[in-house]
């Protein structure tokens, strides 16, 4: 009896799957894969989109070793008032 390797195959994840890993909205996925910042899908067929598993698990990877960076401060009392309409 002959074994054969196992076949290369890339993992792949659908949209859900996707969310529970990335609590992140659709819209902020899609900015965030527009700017080169987030792992591309790729189209299976016309209505089913997936992401490869290990992009999106190096992509955490690399998140959780990254310090957050903030905001910046805004300081309020540099705003202009503005008269109010009533």
């Amino acid at each position: 009896m002959t074994t054969t390797a196992p076949a290369n195959y890339t993992r792949t994840i659908r949209r859900q799957q996707l969310k529970e890993m990335v609590p992140l909205a659709d819209s902020t996925i899609f900015e965030m894969e527009q700017r080169g910042e987030f792992p591309r899908r790729y189209a299976l067929s016309p209505r089913t989109v997936v992401w490869n598993l290990a992009e999106v698990e190096a992509w955490l990877a690399d998140r959780r070793a990254r310090p957050i960076r903030r905001a910046q401060v805004v300081d309020v009392r540099d705003r202009r008032p503005r008269p109010v309409k009533g």
